[in-house]
């Protein structure tokens, strides 16, 4: 368990690094903006010293944005997984203190491709992990959960305005070069976790009635268990089918080595669903 644990905080802590460095050698400098919270902490920040004269950093404004979003993911989202987005901020804004901002090309497609790459890389293997890199992640979660719409609906709120507001204070080109940006990091982000927001799960297991109580313990999460019978082994087992959201794999993951180390899992992407679909609270 130990193990387990400090392996999800070194990961986090090294997408975090990712992510800083993405920023602070890459997109800074060049005026490209970042998705979610941290885009908008590197525009404030710009706009502030630009126009104001006035050098507030971004490492302490992605912290301060963060704080109201970190309680509303406390009481409405899971305190598991705040802990964790919480560490991942802070590993963030520390890193964006500590590491200094340098540009190593002048090229600002290549500043804004291959930040889009280290950063969505940080974010990716965060997710995976089972945590965030707080902000919008929190927000769209909550948001989708009371209205049971795409995440990505929130995500294209919040970065389209991003994109507008880098247009209207800076050149129409920097809207385009985020725009750019955000692509890459999408992209990303989809290739190391999971596209979708539902994912299926379907587990093999001769202890299904224990990964039954433990899956609910700590996920509300309907489950349909089947009768099943290896094929080689001869031998009767169940299978636990259930959906839940990609932010949960995690915890799920976790259950089934605690429980039934020897048990079998599908994991399948979700498209769409029909009936209900019960959401955490």
């Amino acid at each position: 368990m130990f193990l387990i644990e400090a392996r999800r905080i070194t990961v986090v802590i090294f997408g975090a690094l990712l992510l800083a460095i993405s920023l602070n050698f890459f997109l800074i400098g060049a005026n490209v903006y970042a998705s979610g919270f941290t885009g908008a902490a590197q525009l404030v920040s710009s706009v502030f010293m630009d126009y104001l004269h006035i050098k507030v950093s971004t490492g302490i404004l992605v912290f301060v944005f963060n704080i109201p979003v970190f309680i509303l993911g406390w009481f409405k989202v899971g305190k598991g997984f705040t802990i964790y987005s919480v560490v991942s901020v802070l590993f963030v804004s520390i890193f964006l203190q500590v590491i200094p901002v340098i540009s190593l090309s002048d090229d600002i497609i290549l500043n804004a491709v291959v930040g889009g790459v280290i950063g969505g890389a940080g974010v990716g293997i965060t997710l995976k992990l089972g945590a965030s890199t707080g902000g919008m992640d929190i927000v769209a979660m909550v948001l989708s959960r009371l209205k049971d719409r795409p995440i990505g609906t929130y995500f294209l709120i919040l970065n389209g305005i991003i994109i507008l507001l880098a247009g209207i204070f800076y050149k129409p080109e920097n809207a385009l070069y985020t725009m750019l940006t955000l692509y890459v990091t999408t992209v990303v982000i989809d290739a190391i976790h999971t596209r979708h927001e539902k994912v299926t799960a379907m587990i093999i297991s001769s202890k299904a009635e224990a990964l039954q109580k433990a899956i609910h313990n700590k996920m509300v999460r309907g489950i349909t268990i089947i009768p099943a019978k290896g094929a080689y082994t001869n031998e009767d087992r169940s299978m636990l089918y259930t959906v839940i959201t990609r932010y949960e794999l995690y915890d799920l993951e976790k259950i089934i080595s605690e429980v039934d180390p020897h048990a079998f899992t599908n994991i399948v992407q979700t498209t769409g669903i029909f009936g209900f679909f019960r959401q955490n609270n």
